[in-house]
């Protein structure tokens, strides 16, 4: 059964929890959870009732025709059933179909006479496992070697979230746990700014989904039923005024009013996550309040994905279906950003961590545009798939090995050091359509991949022989946590309010 992996994303070493805690609900935190689940579907049911009603006249006429067209056919198939003969029965001895065979005089007592029966799996000798508690206890710790690797998972009843972990040296692979979702997932973002007032570190996952609301969930919390916060209200709808719209809103946004398409979270400034939205906005939140602090609405139609600077705290890109690019200088972005015009729908951006005032952006019609924030030109264009690229994703560690994932079903690994893209390899998944790719962050070419089928799947690139040619000698950078000397203030550095048109 097909299981899509719309979204993934993984967790450094040593983050997590070496035993993480299990929940344990009282009585009455129970009946709490259940209380609040029923008003919950209480409220969606109410809210599809509208709907359903407009639909169950067409859908009755339309029964009673597809009935009125197959009475016939099942009067044939029933004469068909009657013309089975006396020789077709006898050819194939059907008649004694049921009849038992004579099988001796041998009892069941006779045939179990020379088993033996041993109280207890620790007393037969022939069972060398005695027990798998040792082996499940060992797979629920987490070692400071293991990577987590997360995923968002759509079953046919039900989504979650599942966690993986990953060991590079043991090379093993196994769900952890999981998390049981109240929407369909599209987004993940790993986060570790912690609420409480003491500012410890955390391990945390905020969740983008089909509805307005986004939910953070404790990773280090096996069994839990509800997130740690969420930020927005799914009740929260007001309808769009007509006029023009402004860059920026503050002190007035209440949440997002669509699906939320994407996160980034800012590592600089650790309070604060951007989101991207089907409302064509992107909302800035400061969750040590839990509330929204800005609006940025300079899209006109939704905005599919986004990304925090490596190193600028203050600077933020985003890109839409309204075929557009936007850079911004969150400080005032009324006054500061730009603005590049591209020939499809933006489906990723992504900044070049090796070299910051560079970033990527894909697209629906299958091209990756490298661009100079500073500049109008791109630094290149490369038409890499025949389809949408929905994945797009620099190594870690090895400068200029980029890994980008399409609808077209391939994975391709490309060398673009120069700003001169040359393919390296090309692979079929046979995982349908891929929605997703990440980079392991501390192993370079390690990725892991969602698509329509065959749930998450991680692989090693340096398998292939191309691919260590090209990279194997290549030296490896560890990214230093403030490298923005080079190319501060990007989008106050260029010119105000610039827009540039993309030529394919």
């Amino acid at each position: 059964m097909s299981c899509p992996v719309p979204c993934a994303a993984w967790v450094r070493r040593g983050v997590a929890k070496e035993t993480p805690d299990k929940v344990q609900l009282s009585r009455d935190e129970l009946r709490r959870l259940v209380g609040e689940a029923r008003e919950r579907l209480r409220e969606d049911a109410d809210d599809s009732d509208e709907d359903e009603q407009g639909q169950t006249a067409d859908g009755m006429d339309v029964a009673a025709a597809e009935r009125a067209e197959s009475s016939p056919k099942n009067d044939d198939q029933e004469e068909n059933a009657e013309k089975l003969t006396d020789d077709e029965l006898a050819e194939y001895d059907l008649d004694k179909y049921d009849e038992e065979e004579d099988t001796g005089d041998t009892k069941l007592g006779e045939t179990l006479a020379g088993l033996a029966v041993y109280g207890s799996n620790d007393q037969d000798p022939y069972i060398t496992l005695k027990s798998t508690d040792q082996y499940e206890q060992e797979d629920f710790l987490i070692k400071s070697s293991d990577n987590l690797v997360l995923c968002g998972r759509v079953d046919k009843d039900y989504c979650s979230l599942e966690v993986h972990v990953y060991n590079h040296e043991e090379d093993s692979f196994y769900v952890h746990h999981d998390i049981i979702l109240p929407a369909y997932p599209l987004s993940l973002e790993w986060l570790n700014f912690d609420p409480n007032p003491d500012e410890s570190s955390g391990n945390y996952v905020a969740v983008g989904n089909m509805t307005p609301v986004i939910d953070v969930w404790d990773l280090d919390i096996v069994d839990c039923l509800e997130p740690v916060f969420s930020l927005g209200n799914k009740k929260e709808k007001k309808k769009k005024k007509k006029g023009k719209k402004n860059v920026s809103a503050e002190g007035t946004v209440e949440g997002h009013t669509d699906a939320v398409l994407d996160l980034s979270w800012n590592k600089q400034s650790r309070n604060v996550l951007a989101s991207a939205s089907a409302d064509s906005t992107v909302i800035l939140w400061d969750m040590s309040v839990g509330k929204a602090a800005a609006s940025l609405t300079l899209h006109t139609d939704k905005v599919q994905t986004l990304q925090f600077h490596p190193f600028e705290t203050q600077t933020l890109i985003s890109g839409s279906y309204d075929k557009s690019a936007v850079l911004y200088d969150c400080r005032s972005p009324q006054d500061n950003h730009r603005i590049w015009r591209f020939s499809g729908q933006v489906e990723r951006v992504t900044w070049n961590h090796f070299s910051p005032c560079n970033f990527l952006a894909s697209t629906e019609d299958g091209f990756v545009y490298c661009l100079d924030a500073r500049s109008d030109k791109p630094l290149f264009t490369l038409k890499a798939h025949e389809e949408e690229v929905s994945g797009l994703q620099l190594s870690s560690q090895v400068k200029g090995c980029l890994v980008t994932s399409s609808a077209d079903k391939y994975v391709k690994i490309w060398d673009i050091l120069g700003d001169k893209p040359s393919l390296i390899h090309s692979r079929d998944m046979k995982m349908g359509v891929l929605f997703c790719a990440a980079c392991c962050p501390d192993f370079p070419f390690v990725f892991a991949f969602g698509g329509e089928r065959e749930g998450l799947r991680v692989w090693d690139i340096s398998t292939i022989s191309a691919v260590n040619e090209v990279f194997g000698n290549r030296e490896r950078l560890v990214l230093a946590g403030a490298n923005s000397a080079a190319c501060s203030s990007l989008a106050s550095s260029s010119s105000n309010n610039s827009e540039t048109a993309m030529e394919s």
